[in-house]
């Protein structure tokens, strides 16, 4: 068992007191996720999204990592193969943890993207409405975030690291975001064992080989010192 492909969704951040989208008490629960996380929910009303973005990244900003993200980072450090780590966040924990080259599949809090020209560059702690470009000029900034009904980023590195697994999990996620719920389908079909770790069960549960259920601040680290104690 050489190469690691891990996905991780919003339960892996939640004890670090980002909500999820299903939070009942949440950032996302005051919002309609038309409203902030689609390409016509920000021409309609575009001041209603940067808000909602800056406030996002203000809590992003304040968080910090937990048990789980420093686990993973020690099973890339130590594991003898090689350790993929595609995240549905966008927050930046997993590299405050030491993880490295995390493939934000989403997109993250701290870019800026131009919706006219397609630069991108750090975002600013707060950005406002009409944002210019730095490139082009042109008023166009937005997060650098992917929202529903766009092309996820990475996708086709993704497969192929999926295709390429000896072993998938999937951590904190719920299974009702394509293409990622699909994942474990796909390491499965390449003969990957699959092992989702969750608070509860996801969606998609039925496809994986092996569960794990609880905080993921505790069976996370649980799970990777049973892999490290295990190599050879």
């Amino acid at each position: 068992m050489n190469k690691i492909v891990i996905l991780t969704g919003a339960g892996i951040s939640a004890e670090s007191g980002l909500g999820t989208f299903r939070d009942a008490d949440g950032l996302w629960a005051r919002h309609r996720i038309e409203d902030v996380a689609t390409p016509e929910g920000f021409a309609r009303n575009p001041g209603l999204v940067q808000g909602f973005y800056n406030e996002r990244r203000a809590n992003a900003a304040d968080a910090a990592p937990n048990a789980a993200h420093q686990a993973l980072a020690r099973l890339q450090q130590d594991w003898q193969g090689d350790v993929i780590i595609v995240t549905q966040n966008v927050d930046d924990l997993h590299e405050k943890g030491g993880a490295q080259d995390v493939l934000h599949m989403h997109g993250t809090l701290a870019g800026a993207l131009c919706g006219n020209c397609g630069h991108r560059w750090p975002s600013p702690a707060t950005m406002q409405v009409d944002e210019p470009c730095p490139a082009c000029q042109a008023p166009a900034a937005r997060p650098d975030v992917v929202w529903f009904g766009e092309m996820p980023y990475f996708m086709e590195e993704i497969y192929d690291h999926l295709a390429e697994a000896d072993l998938f999990a999937a951590i904190g996620t719920s299974g009702q975001v394509y293409p990622a719920a699909n994942f474990v389908q796909e390491a499965a079909i390449s003969g990957a064992h699959t092992v989702e770790l969750n608070l509860d069960p996801s969606a998609v549960v039925s496809n994986f080989a092996e569960t794990r259920f609880g905080p993921a601040t505790r069976i996370v680290p649980e799970w990777v010192d049973e892999l490290l104690k295990g190599q050879p």
